[in-house]
């Protein structure tokens, strides 16, 4: 007698992406900063027109990066799978690339602030033009090195032009509270565009199941666009101060400074855990054996992002605002509580889908918190040095647990996720540490 084996698949209700999308335009259309009985846009804060010219200029710019990014991180896996590489080799893949990050991000950040960031963000762009135009002339160029490259890549993106706006805000003489708006306009954009990036992928690669050199064509063409945009783009005069000087400077603003220390942790604790779930989070959605369409979830955590970048702006300004310490330490513990449902209690895939979903929403309203902090705490001639330093001990953490957890097997997801947890943990105790340490007063060094 023949046996019958049927396969469950799981998919997603619509109605999320409604919820999401709508949830986004109230809380834009209905944060404190707007006032629909005028006719000024939403962001208006009194501020000048060269401001909005300034803050729009650098969102385009910052969104063609964005998709950018958001192509290669689609299209890669589709490559590797194309190419039939196994689990042992994508686990290298992993390997190489956290540890080009673990030495290169503390190297990449201290030159971005000696040399300038705008230069770095040029050899961003430079990177993206040579991998993609390799893989057009190759067949299959060396794993090796396109990981490598796309980790430089990845890591200038993590703070370079988040440094570079905030150093030419300031030269520009723009008020430093309109910062705020650019910082979760950054999140919320960015999310937009690997929306859009997965979207564009599809639409290049098709029904196509052969390997496919549209994507790389892209993004030898938007690589192009924005190396001309920063090339033409605001001047910038490096930093005069010599090597000796910067490190005189960084020790004793940085490494003389608890505050930045307390700050410092919690960005390292949450890129930590950004990266845990993102290794993991596919894993545990298909323990059961359920058949899943992974990419119809995707929008769904960046929507869930989007969600939480608009949070930003109605918990931390208007009449009723909170102190952006109060509001991370909360954020933080739930992030913990949520990963650690997810670690020692499995749940049904919807359930996950929600906690994970949940997850993003508080990532999103976290990001923008800590730039302010950034903002408020840090030089911004050792800005870039700072978040580079930060995310060196976060991705020999995830190096580890790919090695242990992926490679030999040594680890189970769940204690990853612990190791998360307890770093999220420790996160709030740093942002409780750092709200009495700077209550009085509430200490800006701009204004010193």
């Amino acid at each position: 007698m023949g046996v019958v084996t049927e396969f469950s698949i799981w998919e997603p209700n619509p109605s999320p992406y409604i919820f999401l999308f709508l949830c986004c335009c109230f809380s834009i259309f209905f944060s404190p900063n707007s006032n629909l009985n005028r006719t000024s846009t939403i962001f208006d804060h009194g501020t000048s027109s060269s401001f909005f010219r300034f803050q729009w200029n650098f969102l385009l710019l910052y969104s063609l990066t964005s998709v950018m990014e958001g192509l290669w991180s689609v299209f890669g896996e589709y490559e590797l799978a194309s190419y039939g590489i196994g689990r042992e080799t994508m686990v290298m893949t992993l390997c190489y690339g956290y540890g080009t990050t673990l030495f290169a991000a503390p190297v990449l950040g201290v030159l971005s602030d000696l040399i300038g960031h705008k230069k770095v963000c040029l050899f961003f762009c430079i990177l993206h033009f040579f991998i993609a135009l390799w893989k057009r002339v190759l067949d299959q160029p060396s794993i090796f090195m396109t990981s490598i490259s796309l980790s430089l890549a990845n890591t200038i993106f993590s703070f370079s032009f988040e440094a570079w706006m905030v150093t030419q805000h300031e030269k520009h003489g723009h008020r430093l509270d309109s910062l705020n708006d650019t910082f979760w306009l950054m999140t919320f954009f960015e999310s937009a565009c690997f929306i859009a990036s997965q979207i564009f992928a599809n639409w290049l690669v098709g029904n196509n199941t052969e390997i496919n050199t549209a994507p790389s064509s892209a993004i030898i063409f938007l690589a192009t666009i924005c190396f001309t945009f920063i090339t033409k783009g605001w001047v910038e005069t490096p930093g005069t101060a010599s090597l000796k000087e910067y490190s005189l400077s960084f020790y004793e603003y940085i490494f003389g400074d608890k505050r930045i220390w307390l700050l410092a942790w919690a960005q390292t604790c949450l890129h930590f855990s950004i990266g845990i779930f993102w290794i993991l989070w596919a894993p545990t959605v298909v323990a059961d054996g359920r058949e899943v369409q992974l990419g119809l979830l995707y929008p769904c955590f960046l929507g869930s992002k989007m969600l939480g970048s608009t949070a930003f702006p109605c918990l931390t300004s208007g009449p009723s605002s909170f102190r952006t310490e109060d509001c991370l330490v909360y954020a933080y513990i739930i992030l913990g509580l949520l990963l650690s449902i997810v670690a020692y209690d499995y749940q049904e895939i919807g359930v996950l889908v929600t906690l994970f979903c949940l997850f993003h929403t508080c990532v999103g309203f976290i990001i923008p918190s800590l730039a302010r902090l950034r903002t408020m705490y840090v030089p911004n001639e050792l800005r870039g040095g700072m978040m580079g330093l930060s995310l060196a001990p976060a991705n020999a953490a995830i190096l580890l647990s790919v090695v242990q957890g992926g490679y030999y097997r040594t680890v189970s997801n769940a204690t990853l996720m612990a190791f998360a947890v307890l770093g999220l943990l420790l996160a709030a105790g740093c942002m409780h540490s750092l709200k009495k340490m700077g209550k009085q007063p509430y200490h800006n060094w701009h204004k010193q």
